[in-house]
């Protein structure tokens, strides 16, 4: 059995198991169930297949379901338009219509770092599709307390969400947050399971924490989008930001993410402040390694380079 027919088995015993049969216009029946949700053959009848099959399926010894069986299931489980999509990328996989990814590029063009210089005051940068941050303007690195410290490739929002000390003070609602970065890893796999960069992240996460095995045990399935999210910021207080996150033409998968809030507001003034402050530690930075180098060797300061293509503005 391969780890995508795994993969697929496992994701559909975990949607089923959260589907009750109320909830899909099904009696609860007598006597105990030894699922919390639908049985296999529930489901079965819901999706129009016959219970040999959906159990050869679940199991992975049915490794090519057709777009329609997989439609049917996908309605029979109510996922919704990210978790359907999940589902057929797994169904693909099982299937070995996938070819394996190649490793995305870091660069940011530089018309995109002239755009996060453009938007300050307003928090910005870009991540790749595993949130590894790419570039920044000062606010955006400010936003996140400590990251700037760690090594350039370390750098990513979801290590530090995760392995940070200082992120569970961040974010008031820290669960929610963690939900929604790891059901994001968890729609990046249905497009790219065997991606060295996702294998990376997902491995280094399960191994160093706890609460990243226990999430991604839950087969949750969305991509990072707009929303609002609350800080509670050691430099300038509590926050409320609106956000959004737009796809990047012609990348493999890098978002621009910028933080927003109303001219004039409390939280607006807050951001201001942020800015001022990432600029400065900025300055002082630069400094600080300009020093270094005419001191030292003529080698380039290590401040915010790893590699052409790694730059944080």
């Amino acid at each position: 059995m391969t780890t995508e027919q795994t993969e697929l088995g496992r994701f559909l015993r975990t949607r089923r198991a959260g589907v009750r049969p109320a909830d899909v216009g099904l009696p609860a029946g007598t006597g105990a169930r030894r699922t919390p949700g639908l049985r296999r053959e529930e489901l079965a009848t819901l999706a129009g297949v016959s219970i040999d099959y959906y159990t050869r399926l679940e199991r992975g010894k049915e490794t090519r379901p057709s777009p329609a069986v997989v439609d049917a299931l996908a309605r029979a489980l109510r996922l919704d338009d990210e978790e359907h999509g999940y589902l057929r990328a797994l169904a693909a996989q099982a299937a070995r219509r996938v070819p394996v990814p190649s490793q995305p590029s870091r660069q940011v063009r530089p018309t995109i770092r002239l755009l996060l210089e453009t938007l300050r005051p307003n928090p910005a940068y870009v991540l790749s599709r595993t949130n590894d941050l790419l570039a920044a303007n000062p606010g955006g690195v400010q936003l996140l307390p400590g990251l700037a410290q760690w090594p350039v490739r370390q750098r990513n929002t979801i290590r530090y969400t995760f392995l940070h000390p200082a992120a569970r003070d961040l974010w008031p609602d820290w669960e929610q947050k963690a939900r929604g970065c790891v059901a994001h890893l968890r729609a990046v796999a249905g497009t790219a399971p065997d991606a060295p960069d996702l294998a990376t992240i997902i491995g280094e996460l399960v191994v160093k924490s706890p609460d990243f095995g226990r999430l991604w045990d839950r087969y949750e399935v969305r991509r990072m989008g707009d929303g609002e999210k609350v800080f509670r910021h050691p430099v300038v207080g509590t926050m409320t930001l609106a956000h959004e996150s737009l796809e990047l033409n012609r990348t493999d998968g890098q978002r621009l993410v910028i933080y927003m809030s109303t001219p004039g507001s409390a939280d607006y003034d807050a951001m201001v402040l942020l800015d001022m402050a990432g600029s400065a530690d900025l300055g002082a930075n630069l400094s600080s390694a300009s020093t270094r180098s005419r001191s030292a060797s003529p080698k380039r300061p290590d401040l915010d380079l790893a590699e052409p293509g790694d730059e944080m503005p």
